[in-house]
């Protein structure tokens, strides 16, 4: 059995840490020299031919979250975020959830919705018609992937409604469709655009937007675990993180910010695949307003015993084919290093990896603030900026915390005085 949870991992070499990550995730010496490649597995010839007008490469931190224990199985996570603590946070989070079983995490089928908008219609005729030819209709979609056909997924669905918009009434149509481990956004709208003109020569009008939604709610994923009490701290503490919750459950204000730091964890692990991040966290705002206002995406409760129980439940349209998972050789190399051999399993580290994060985030504004991990390993990259000498770095950082003054230009006096 591999072990996901390290001693002080923190503070290995890269060599010690890449020594690690190859034996845990076998990976080979080819692909430990792209990790160690500094134009971070990405050249502008390949960037090139991704995105128009390039004209370079930008590079972002790949850091593994440790100590993760998911469904029984442990796992060593790549995290790409520029933001510090977080990693640190993350592992923190599953160090402590681990004392008692682990993250438990249940994740849905991969549905994708897709929307055609149809206009200048008679919708009370309409609907009934559409229902009547939804078998036809799911046919034509099907007929755009033979993959998804031959294994049993496809467009599953089909559904109406009717919106009253300042410019009329329109009749929205929506496919529902299992993408099976893809994302799901290029299939989606080709189903979408086949089966409109059937659309409009059974109930006239015309079709306009023809398009996936990423409001993933039948992507849902729910993780939850139980953090011991006395490795939180003890009941007061317990007892100021659901104060905390409760505050982010019922001001927008406070829970933005709570939510974004779910979304630290959560996207940070969507960067490192290979994910379409502003899709997931824009369904995952979307969700946290589902009730009519904007609250926390997690929730948090004590059992019995007074141990802290964390849930979180978030709309992920993640995929393990296709897209830049496929593409960015970094970002293969990250899917190989998790090990998941399904979107779904995907989805649920993701969402496990959230939730260690809220419980680290949380627990910290509850207890002695956010700001003393952060300015301290803000104080780290002034002084590696300053250009410290790695066995310079710990004392300078401590001098600039001692003294107060955590800037650039201190960091540049103290490297010049050793």
């Amino acid at each position: 059995m591999k072990d996901s949870s390290i001693s002080k991992f923190f503070e290995k070499s890269r060599k010690e840490r890449l020594d690690f990550i190859k034996f845990f995730s076998d990976l080979s010496d080819e692909e430990i020299k792209l990790l160690e490649n500094p134009d971070g597995g990405i050249s502008y010839e390949k960037a090139d031919k991704m995105v128009e007008n390039a004209i370079g490469t930008f590079s972002l931190p790949l850091g593994l979250g440790t100590n993760f224990k998911i469904n029984g199985k442990d796992y060593v996570i790549p995290m790409v975020i520029e933001e510090p603590s977080v990693i640190a946070a993350a592992s923190k989070g599953a160090k402590i959830a681990r004392v008692l079983g682990g993250f438990k995490v249940e994740s849905e089928e991969s549905y994708s919705i897709g929307q055609i908008q149809m206009l200048d219609v008679d919708i009370s005729t309409a609907i009934p018609k559409i229902q009547k030819s939804a078998n036809e209709i799911l046919s034509i979609a099907n007929s755009k992937s033979n993959t998804l056909s031959k294994i049993g997924k496809g467009a599953k669905e089909i559904s109406c409604k009717e919106i009253d918009t300042p410019l009329g009434k329109m009749l929205i149509v929506e496919l529902l469709i299992d993408v099976g481990d893809a994302m799901g956004a290029n299939i989606t709208n080709t189903m979408c655009e086949a089966v409109s003109p059937f659309l409009e020569k059974i109930i006239g009008g015309k079709s306009l937007l023809r398009i996936l939604s990423n409001y993933s709610t039948r992507r849902i994923t729910r993780a939850t675990a139980v953090f011991d009490k006395q490795s939180v701290g003890g009941d007061k503490i317990v007892d100021n993180i659901l104060l905390a919750y409760h505050f982010a459950d019922n001001d927008i204000f406070r829970a933005v910010t709570h939510n974004k730091g779910i979304m630290n964890g959560t996207i940070a692990v969507a960067n490192a695949t290979g994910q379409d991040s502003r899709a997931i966290e824009a369904s995952a705002n979307a969700y946290a307003a589902r009730s009519g206002k904007y609250r926390s995406l997690s929730k948090w409760t004590k059992d019995e015993n007074g141990n802290l129980i964390g849930y979180l439940e978030l709309p992920l349209a993640v995929g393990i084919v296709g897209g830049i998972a496929n593409v960015h050789p970094i970002a293969k190399l990250c899917n190989k290093i998790l090990g998941v051999s399904s979107a779904q399993e995907l989805a649920s580290i993701m969402t496990a990896v959230g939730l260690a994060q809220n419980y680290s985030a949380i627990r910290a504004l509850a207890t002695e603030g956010i700001q003393k991990g952060h300015m301290r390993l803000h104080a780290r990259n002034l002084a590696s900026a300053a250009g410290a000498k790695n066995d310079q770095i710990d004392e300078i950082v401590q001098k600039m915390i001692n003294e107060n003054n955590i800037s650039l230009d201190k960091a540049k006096e103290l490297v010049e005085n050793i």
